[in-house]
């Protein structure tokens, strides 16, 4: 075999590469010869019919298989030799092979992986947000329980904030009718997110039985945009008012929340734990955060086209299974591939930056991480142990979890090497609560 490498830029190369094909042809003759022992033709029995016969009849299609065998063997060896790390699939020309004598040519261009250069890494600033759970937060936590378990009882008094009107509604822009509830009354709760502030001021005051007719002028940007800048009129008749009653904080309610026994002091322990672990979450997606960006900006090299081509077309048909898990018709969404680039291209880069990372400090998970990531897993099952059975039934089913571990591994590495400072945060604001 010889071979000529071409540089035709940075990240694109094309090989020549010269078979012979002597060795070739007694392959040929030795698949025709096994061919022969089974193969039916009229006239013959099994395994007599002449080699002339059995090459006239398949001799094309064994040299086909042959050849594309020897091709896709020579690059591989190729590019071996050549010291070529190939990104993609190569674009293989050739004449047809009927066409072959003495040798087999052929060009193969393709992409090859870049050069990944990290930088320096002790110059990488780093935020870890500190935050210790505390009475306030447990108690904030609570709260919000408490309004999820709430139930309404009906008042003969005005509606005020965190009432439940329940009313009939008809909307007009310009005289013409937008929106009916018809005779079928809807429920509101005065002071939920959602919707235009002015809108439940507007409806705040009315009593069961009372109609109220107002006019409202959206935001130039509202959603849906239908709405936007314009002025609606509302015309509102209000069937019933009711009052919130939410549950008291006793043994009732701790049971309700899985404390069998109604203890209130252990359903605060358990709240408390439940929200360091979830602080913990939020730190280290906080960190994750940090530092794939700082990788991402400290790092500067081509990327090849194939590799983000792949990548924009995994993005386009992810979210056309999201759209259609949704119920939203594709037919009027067009998905471009310039919708994905920017993301694609990040995504790309930290792949390639991650991949000479583990690779060059040796971060791959042992099988304690890769079990204890499994067992991360496997705490939101009824059943935990049966999951982890599960995972371990395929070491296909790893491939995640031992993905996550390593990653973990990576982000631990750059931390250490990293300039860490520590940040006190607010509890609302770690969990992104308004």
């Amino acid at each position: 075999m010889a071979l000529n490498v071409e540089t035709i830029s940075k990240l694109e190369r094309r090989i020549t590469v010269t078979v012979p094909l002597q060795p070739l042809e007694a392959q040929i003759h030795q698949r025709l010869v096994q061919m022969s022992r089974t193969a039916k033709f009229a006239g013959f029995r099994p395994g007599k019919a002449p080699m002339g016969l059995v090459n006239q009849q398949y001799g094309n299609q064994v040299r086909d298989e042959v050849y594309s065998g020897a091709v896709e063997q020579s690059f591989g060896d190729a590019v071996d030799e050549a010291k070529l790390r190939v990104a993609g699939y190569p674009n293989i020309e050739h004449k047809p092979f009927v066409a072959a004598s003495e040798v087999l040519e052929y060009t193969a261009t393709f992409e090859v992986f870049p050069e990944v250069t990290i930088g320096d890494l002790s110059k990488i600033k780093i935020e870890r947000p500190i935050l210790e759970v505390g009475e306030a937060d447990v108690k904030k936590t609570l709260d919000v329980l408490v309004k999820q378990r709430v139930n309404y009882e009906p008042v003969k008094r005005a509606a005020k904030k965190d009432d439940r009107i329940n009313v009939t509604l008809k909307a007009s822009i310009d005289g013409k009718e937008v929106e009916s509830t018809g005779d079928t009354g809807i429920d509101l709760v005065l002071g939920e997110a959602g919707r235009v502030a002015s809108f439940d001021e507007q409806l705040t005051g009315g009593k069961a039985g009372s109609t109220k007719q107002f006019e409202i002028t959206y935001p130039a940007d509202h959603e849906p945009a239908q709405l936007a800048g314009k002025t609606v009129s509302y015309e509102v008749t209000y069937i019933s008012v009711s009052q919130p009653k939410y549950p008291e904080l006793d043994a009732d309610f701790a049971k309700s929340l899985g404390i069998d026994d109604g203890d209130i002091t252990k359903m605060k322990a358990e709240i408390t734990e439940s929200l360091t672990q979830e602080v913990a979450k939020r730190v280290n997606a906080k960190l994750k955060e940090q530092v794939f960006q700082a990788l991402v900006d400290n790092a500067d090299f081509e990327i090849p086209s194939v590799l983000l081509g792949t990548e924009i077309n995994r993005m386009m048909e992810t979210t056309e299974q999201n759209l259609k898990q949704r119920g939203a018709d594709l037919n009027n969404i067009k998905l471009e591939p310039s919708m994905f680039q920017d993301q694609a291209k990040r995504s790309t880069k930290l792949r390639l930056i991650l991949g000479e990372l583990i690779n060059t400090n040796a971060l791959h998970a042992s099988a304690d991480q890769i079990r204890a990531m499994v067992d991360v897993f496997s705490q939101s099952f009824e059943r935990p142990a049966d999951v982890v059975t599960w995972y371990f039934a395929d070491p296909k089913r790893l491939d995640e979890p031992s993905a996550l571990a390593t990653e973990e591994n990576a982000v631990a590495w750059v931390l250490s090497q990293a300039k860490v400072t520590d940040k006190k945060v607010k509890f609302d604001d770690l969990m992104g609560n308004a």
